[in-house]
């Protein structure tokens, strides 16, 4: 009887064992399709990601800088109906007499256009409005809810929105930089050729709302500017980097395999001209993207005659400074700011 039981309970277990291993096997493959058919999944794992490492950034930030005293309006809505498109600004309380008008930075954040938030960086911009400038932080709807090129078309609005409140901003728009770091500076860069380059600007179904004169200046650290460079394997990289990268372009293109066409468009580099505005650009020797990124497109704006300023960093610089080091306030950090704001006062100089 003792071994009846024995072997009915082995039995038992091995039948149990056998149910799980097949239901674990079926969780596996369902989980395994779930992320070959769509860009839900893998877009949320990354913006879980990005998003504690962007809290841990603005943790570190509000320790480090102090709590400049600048005014505050927030949760503007840009465009109607739209609840994403919403924005920041930060006005310095020095010198916003009634008839007032400062020069305007327009920061859209970054997040590999799947993540992030405008105030995910409020402290570093405060501090960047105390020195003198208006100060907007731009939110847009976040990939894969909504794809290229409707993030484009939300900041234009945004620039229409401002130019109707400039006044009530202390805005003067006719001295605009546009600035943004990551995925922010690759759609900074997009909409500064957009309104620099016509025929650009008409492929894409944008009309500008801007004019090429009314932008004195662009910032970019550490952005993508050549999409078909991060859309196909390097072997450079860890292919779990790989497939990061595959997964947003995959997000915000819209498609799994966007075409070569899609994602010419979506590169600034090709579409840079002569009459891009001049630039500052920067990104840390331990970023993939600097030579891959930034670096090529600094040498393409030279080469359009486009006045490049540049911050980079030797190989053998140390510490390695990685994506998004202007945000880590150490003396790197603190010499990215410097060198920037120097950028700034000489493009915004003319009109003061």
């Amino acid at each position: 009887m003792k071994k009846y039981v024995q072997k009915s309970t082995l039995k038992s277990l091995r039948q149990w064992a056998i149910r799980l291993g097949v239901g674990v096997t079926v969780a596996l493959l369902l989980l395994y399709v779930s992320f070959q058919v769509s860009p839900w999944p893998g877009a949320l794992v990354i913006r879980y990601v990005f998003n504690k490492g962007g809290h841990k950034t603005l943790v570190a930030m509000e320790q480090t800088l102090p709590d400049y005293p600048v005014v505050t309006v927030a949760n503007e809505q840009y465009r109607a109906g739209d609840k994403d498109a919403k924005l920041d600004v930060y006005m310095p309380q020095n010198g916003l007499g009634e008839q007032a008008r400062l020069p305007v930075v327009v920061w859209t954040h970054g997040g590999a256009w799947l993540s992030g938030d405008k105030t995910g960086i409020a402290p570093y911009l405060k501090r960047l409005s105390q020195q003198g400038y208006i100060v907007v932080s731009l939110n847009y709807t976040l990939a894969p809810s909504k794809h290229y090129p409707y993030q484009v078309h939300q900041i234009n609005d945004a620039f229409t929105y401002l130019s109707k409140n400039a006044g009530k901003y202390h805005a003067d728009m006719q001295r605009i930089v546009l600035a943004g770091d990551s995925a922010g500076a690759q759609l900074t860069a997009q909409m500064a050729a957009l309104v620099t380059n016509a025929s650009y600007a008409k492929q894409v179904g944008v009309r500008p709302a801007l004019l090429p004169d009314q932008i004195a200046g662009v910032v970019l650290y550490c952005g993508i500017y050549e999409l078909q460079g991060l859309a196909e394997p390097s072997p450079s990289l860890p292919k779990i980097i790989d497939w990061g990268d595959n997964t947003t372009v995959w997000a915000y293109a819209g498609s799994r395999h966007p075409s070569s066409d899609l994602l010419r468009q979506m590169s600034p580099f090709y579409h840079v001209t002569s009459a891009f505005p001049q630039t500052f650009i920067s990104g840390g020797n331990g970023d993939p993207l600097t030579n891959g990124q930034s670096k090529p497109l600094a040498q393409m704006l030279q080469t359009r005659n486009v006045n490049v300023t540049t911050l980079f960093y030797p190989k053998n610089h140390s510490p390695q400074l990685p994506h998004e080091y202007q945000f880590t306030f150490n003396s790197d950090g603190e010499t990215a700011f410097v060198k920037m704001l120097s950028f700034l006062q000489s493009a915004t100089r003319d009109g003061l």
